[in-house]
């Protein structure tokens, strides 16, 4: 789900929006301060084009958990919701989380990026006036929740958060620490294989140009201003990250992408996805 603009530079961003491009993109190392910072900005820019660009493959109350169009609907990695107490991290616009209340949950929204939940509130509206049901939105730092401890039993993230902040590691002690015991966490972020191709849809992307293990973050700047940042972690990375966080790993589901699927959304592309997978989705529990 990336648009970088160079096919040698291994940015994994989702989003990127080719007319925003950087005037100096690098690998170097930025603190999660500057992480933060950097990406609150870029989503609160990105959120009108981005929902503009992506809102109809999405759907406002729909859950998508990659480009290779993976709905939860069919893959059930959440289980039974409705009764249950759920958690959106890096939610964006909230659809997933809609999804969900629909189907019986209680559902909270978070994001680090007002811009992002500005579109989260018009589509509740919507929402609301057809369903009567709503889901809360609250502004916060998924390395930092202000929920109490054991207070949901399921925290999930499409795409959301987890590349995007600089600890990765507190992210998933977070993400424990507010699950009940035995609750699940699932996320989707991008396989991390692709950090070693070049991020274009093409014969190029099928290249190795980087090294897998090179987890220097991927950072773009605007006269002298960090405008994005995004963090990369092996496969054994995010093992380690979720054991020592108290989670077990249940399941790491690749999604293959479909014959039906022709978009081409950044670096994906049905020649590359009949290859190599494109997404990563961890199903933990909590010990």
């Amino acid at each position: 789900m990336s648009d970088p603009n160079e096919t040698n530079d291994p940015n994994q961003n989702p989003d990127r929006n080719p007319d925003r491009s950087p005037s100096a993109p690098a690998r170097r190392e930025a603190d999660p301060i500057e992480t933060a910072r950097a990406n609150r900005t870029w989503w609160d820019l990105e959120a009108d084009g981005y929902y503009a660009e992506h809102g109809s493959f999405l759907g406002d109350d729909d859950f998508v958990w990659g480009p290779e169009g993976l709905r939860e609907a069919d893959a059930g990695l959440l289980g039974e919701v409705r009764g249950a107490k759920l958690l959106e991290i890096g939610a964006g616009a909230a659809q997933c989380s809609r999804y969900a209340a629909r189907r019986g949950a209680r559902v909270v929204a978070t994001d680090i990026s007002g811009g992002m939940l500005r579109h989260g509130a018009d589509l509740n509206r919507h929402f609301t006036a057809a369903t009567g049901l709503t889901v809360p939105l609250v502004q916060c730092d998924a390395t930092s929740l202000p929920f109490a401890d054991c207070s949901f039993d399921t925290v999930f993230t499409s795409y959301g958060a987890v590349p995007f902040v600089a600890d990765s590691a507190a992210l998933m002690a977070q993400a424990a620490r507010v699950l009940r015991p035995g609750g699940r966490f699932v996320f989707s972020t991008t396989h991390p294989i692709r950090w070693a191709l070049p991020d274009d849809p093409g014969q190029p992307g099928l290249t190795v140009s980087s090294s897998y293990f090179d987890r220097t973050p991927y950072v773009e700047q605007e006269s002298g201003t960090t405008t994005y940042v995004e963090h990369h972690r092996t496969l054994g990375d995010r093992v380690r990250e979720l054991t020592a966080a108290g989670l077990r790993l249940v399941d790491l589901v690749e999604p293959e992408w479909p014959q039906e699927n022709e978009q081409v959304w950044g670096g994906w592309s049905p020649l590359r996805g009949a290859l190599i997978p494109g997404t990563a989705i961890f199903v933990c529990d909590k010990r």
